[in-house]
């Protein structure tokens, strides 16, 4: 199946990752980033036929994305759980994702950077960006050491998120049907997005998220 994305055998590239670690891994180039999201076929549908986001689509929720293929795939089901049937690869702005990044505020004041609980809220109150660090997982769902990154948009940032910040979207499903395929026997065969370590431009967006130098 066709797809925009650079693919790689999955065996070779878990070869190079980190094993552990908060690291973003990611496909990226000097200008751009991709991150994933799951929708239902109504919301997918209108957002690649448009390039961009509306229709069902909420700007009054919080909406997640995640620039770690596998993440997205075990929180999908490999696209089989409901409401998450249609995968995209969401091509957003290099620059307007490091803003994203330097914005973040953990979803958790134990996860957070911050010396008092009350000085974590504040944040929290007035930041439109949630910081998630979660397990990562392998093709079949199950844990591994290293984490993965997720951020949370609302407000104004996930209006520039799905209308004037973004650079592509392509539904990658049928890849995705694909690949689910290659799940068993040591997956043999499975190819996934090709993903390095991702370092924001930005020493604070670096600092902002924790990320494992």
């Amino acid at each position: 199946m066709k797809t925009t994305l650079k693919i790689t055998p999955y065996a070779e590239q878990a070869l190079t990752w980190p094993q552990s670690g908060r690291h973003i891994l990611a496909q990226f180039d000097d200008d751009s980033i991709v991150v994933y999201q799951a929708y239902r076929p109504a919301i997918a549908c209108f957002a690649v036929e448009h390039q961009h986001f509306g229709g069902e689509f909420s700007f009054s929720r919080m909406s997640w994305i995640k620039p770690n293929f596998l993440w997205m795939m075990f929180r999908s089901g490999w696209a089989c759980k409901e409401g998450q049937e249609h995968v995209l690869a969401v091509r957003l702005k290099r620059s307007f994702f490091d803003e994203v990044l330097e914005a973040s505020v953990a979803s958790s004041f134990a996860g957070s950077r911050y010396d008092s609980h009350g000085k974590w809220q504040g944040a929290v109150a007035q930041s439109d960006v949630r910081l998630q660090w979660d397990p990562d997982h392998d093709p079949n769902g199950h844990c591994l050491e290293r984490r993965a990154v997720q951020l949370g948009l609302r407000g104004e940032t996930l209006r520039r998120f799905g209308q004037t910040e973004l650079v592509g979207i392509e539904d990658v499903t049928p890849f995705v049907i694909e690949q689910r395929e290659f799940l068993k026997e040591g997956f043999k065969g499975l190819h996934t997005p090709d993903e390095q370590i991702y370092r924001p431009h930005s020493n604070t967006a670096a600092l902002a998220v924790g990320i494992d130098l």
